[in-house]
């Protein structure tokens, strides 16, 4: 099967199902795992090159509706006869499971994915129950984007992210997916930690003197006990099984004592990484 994605999460779910040698062009933003970094470039997510697709000759496109503007890919597809499926825009940790199956049953993969799935949940639920085990739970902010402030609410998966690593998002009683707020809102709800993860912006470009010279910033706990983290984005910001990684990492780093790090170069999905700290 010839497959074409056009946006990262697609990529990362079609490689998560053993697919990475049947993907024949991605999207610009396809970064993940180093070997799509090869394969023809179709454009931004926003602007697919559908001449470039139909050259391509896929067998499927997988195409996505995560981001408005998206729209017009799909009816590039449809005026070309191209074979395309959508994949679900998932909002919870649960769905971007669902999101393995369905592509899996869109790939003739539905058995790996079902396989995934499993491993996926139960990576999950052991982390549910080492939450338990946290006896201080801490308070996060996630910025999304510096201006204006862009931040996750109730129904996005870093707040189940927040959860499962022994924290608590404080903007989760906002019953939204991103919030859109000010410096005072935030300096107000006082964190205890900050996590920072501007949506498309690489990690060593995130200049955090944008957040320091915020007003009054010094007076908050997070600044005072040096709790600013500049995380990888595209392990906290993307609906795919990547976020597992982030959900390792963040938790290793809020509760050490509690939550096992992550060995270098190990993924928990696809390696066979043996829990610890039960």
């Amino acid at each position: 099967m010839r497959l074409i994605s056009i946006c990262p999460s697609n990529t990362e779910l079609a490689v998560y199902l053993g697919l990475k040698e049947s993907l024949v062009g991605v999207d610009d933003y396809s970064d993940w795992p180093e070997e799509v970094l090869s394969l023809p470039r179709l454009g931004p997510d926003l602007s697919i090159d559908m001449g470039m697709v139909e050259e391509l000759r896929p067998d499927l496109v997988l195409a996505s509706l995560t981001v408005p503007g998206m729209e017009k890919n799909i009816e590039g597809l449809e005026e070309r006869n191209i074979p395309y499926v959508i994949v679900p825009n998932p909002t919870t940790l649960t769905e971007v499971g669902d999101c393995l199956v369905f592509v899996g049953e869109a790939t003739e993969t539905k058995e790996k994915a079902l396989e995934l799935k499993e491993k996926y949940v139960s990576i999950l639920d052991h982390y549910q129950r080492l939450s338990t085990q946290v006896t201080d739970t801490k308070t996060v902010y996630w910025e999304w984007w510096p201006k204006p402030i862009f931040t996750p609410g109730a129904e996005n998966w870093l707040t189940e992210i927040s959860e499962l690593s022994g924290s608590r998002n404080v903007f989760q009683d906002k019953q939204v997916a991103s919030v859109q707020t000010d410096w005072e809102d935030v300096r107000s709800r006082d964190p205890d930690v900050i996590c920072v993860v501007w949506v498309g912006v690489q990690h060593e470009k995130v200049n955090t003197k944008v957040i320091h010279s915020r007003e009054r910033s010094e007076e908050m706990r997070a600044i005072k006990n040096d709790q600013l983290y500049v995380l990888e984005e595209p392990l906290f910001c993307r609906p795919s099984p990547r976020l597992l990684l982030g959900l390792v990492k963040v938790a290793s780093i809020l509760h050490p004592t509690v939550y096992p790090p992550l060995p270098e170069d190990v993924d928990p999905l696809l390696d066979g990484w043996e829990f610890s700290h039960e």
